[in-house]
């Protein structure tokens, strides 16, 4: 008997075609995403790049044409070129074998200028191998150093100053956080050593019980169609890395469930930033691209742990769409415009982008790519905080002052509303200055402290319990001698007294609030959780 061997994504891609509304990506706005690239055809991608190659021909200068030969004889994909290489050409454009001044051309070029002045910062971008490695202390000896403070919020410095060095962090929050994209090129591919590698994935996959949907993501993105592959049940290897071999990307929603060094990592950076700090690990095969373009509600930062990935970055589009509460659904080429930034990334690069930049990754055709997007900020804003603030404070208002109890007008639905808005009636004016005025007075009432501490308090239900030391660990419940033996319990009485002296083991673990009960103090004391970043 003769047996043909079907793989798992041919079964799969089998029960799909039977009813393809099930795989197919749904974009519900809240919906996280934080990785993706754009996937054609070859031919089309072919037919793309030689037009884009022609236009590019007609404005670009000796120099940069002969770096980009160079570049290509040597086998580079996409050779850096920063941008005032290629905008430092002579101002003349030929077209139809005519030359015509560069007017329009120059105008262009300035504005270009000004948007990448304003928006993107990167260290000096150069051809692959023109500059030093930038060597930095391993992750292991870095957990070592940061073993010995004991200021929790000066550890969480001490790690984000290494996860962005050379930048200093004093340079990134006044200059770049929130406001551009930056990269940071390190030509060093041991720097994230021992973060995160694809031998991690393999063995996650085969020691735990990861669930399709809950913990990983089979996705694919081709001839503009996103799709999401996941079968229901657990992610066994066979099945995930079928996928994989046929062209799918993995994402690993939570690796701080999975990996104790990605966990020690999150609880730390959270006190840098002061708000949950969350990740994803993408790993993507060869010449392949698994999500549409698209932005993030999210503080996103890049980190390439193997292999190669091409990036771009765009520009929000509207002034409503600058730091978003909520991602956005996926775009199409036609909807984004051009990139401010494209770069391709190599183990050791960081790329930082603000939420509402959008981005799309894809795979070069000689090297698969892994990376993990560690992100924070999620619903930290003022408006966030003002969420909370403005309910309390009009509560309070109701509750003490008499002119927020008093009626409406009996007539008021005859001149207010939609279809009143453009009655010229002097009660309209009478009455919007009375209802501003009311707003005005609501200030006075704001209960600003009591909302900051709501605001902690979700800090402290959402953020991932810390990674012990060993010597915090000897003195805490995990260190006491208590234990069974000769058939009892031994050493169960707790040895503490009014006198003992206690050392809370990270600077925000807990916090006093006022909650109309006296003396109520606070306390993380859940479990690790799963981000849903």
């Amino acid at each position: 008997m003769k047996v043909t061997r079907v793989s798992a994504f041919e079964i799969y891609k089998a029960l799909s075609a039977e009813n393809p509304s099930q795989n197919q990506e749904k974009d519900a706005p809240n919906v996280k995403r934080e990785e993706n690239g754009l996937h054609v055809s070859k031919k089309s991608r072919r037919t793309k790049r030689k037009h884009n190659k022609i236009k590019v021909l007609k404005v670009l200068p000796k120099d940069v044409l002969s770096k980009m030969k160079s570049a290509k004889q040597e086998g580079v994909h996409k050779p850096n070129i920063g941008v005032k290489e290629v905008l430092n050409c002579s101002g003349t454009e030929r077209t139809d074998g005519r030359h015509h001044k560069g007017k329009i051309l120059k105008e262009k070029k300035a504005k270009v200028e000004q948007d990448a002045a304003e928006t993107v910062t990167s260290l000096p971008t150069k051809l692959p191998g023109s500059a030093k490695p930038l060597v930095g202390p391993a992750l292991e000896t870095v957990f070592e150093e940061l073993g010995k403070i004991q200021n929790s919020k000066e550890r969480a410095a001490k790690l984000f100053q290494w996860f962005i060095s050379p930048i200093s962090a004093k340079k990134f929050f006044s200059e770049i956080w929130e406001k551009k994209p930056a990269l940071i090129r390190r030509h060093n591919p041991d720097y994230y050593k021992g973060l995160f590698s694809t031998a991690e994935f393999d063995r996650i996959l085969r020691d735990n019980d990861v669930q399709y949907g809950v913990n990983l993501d089979v996705t694919s993105y081709s001839n503009g169609e996103r799709e999401t592959h996941n079968p229901p049940g657990r992610a066994l290897p066979f099945n995930v890395w079928d996928f994989y071999k046929n062209g799918c990307s993995l994402r690993m929603l939570n690796p701080q469930a999975f990996s104790v060094t990605v966990w020690n990592v999150l609880s730390i950076l959270q006190e840098q930033f002061g708000s949950m700090a969350g990740a994803n690990v993408y790993l993507t095969p060869a010449d392949t691209q698994g999500f549409a373009p698209h932005y993030d509600d999210i503080e996103a930062f890049v980190v390439q742990l193997e292999g190669k990935k091409h990036w771009r970055v765009y520009n929000p589009r509207t002034k409503e769409e600058v730091l978003p509460q909520v991602s956005s659904p996926n775009f199409s080429q036609d909807e984004i415009g051009e990139p401010i930034l494209e770069v391709v990334l190599e183990a050791g690069d960081l790329l930082y982008f603000p939420r509402g930049f959008i981005h799309q990754g894809d795979c070069l055709s000689d090297t698969h790519s892994l990376h993990i997007t560690i992100s924070s900020f999620q619903k930290n804003s003022w408006g966030d905080l003002l969420d909370k603030l403005l309910p309390a404070a009009l509560q309070i208002a109701i509750e003490e002052d008499v002119e927020f109890r008093q009626g409406l007008p009996l007539d008021y639905l005859s001149y207010m509303g939609v279809q009143n808005s453009e009655k010229d009636d002097p009660r309209r004016t009478d009455f919007t200055e009375k209802l501003q005025g009311l707003i005005k007075k609501l200030a006075k009432f704001a209960p600003v402290d009591a909302a900051v501490d709501q605001k902690a308090k979700d800090f402290l239900h959402d953020c991932l319990p810390p990674v012990l030391t060993e010597e915090e660990k000897a003195t805490s419940v995990f260190g006491v001698p208590t234990r069974w033996e000769d058939g009892d319990a031994r050493d169960v009485a707790v040895q503490i007294n009014g006198k003992t002296k206690i050392r809370l083991l990270r600077k925000g673990v807990a916090r006093y609030l006022y909650n109309s009960l006296p003396n109520n103090l606070f306390l993380e004391t859940t479990s690790l959780k799963v981000s849903p970043a």
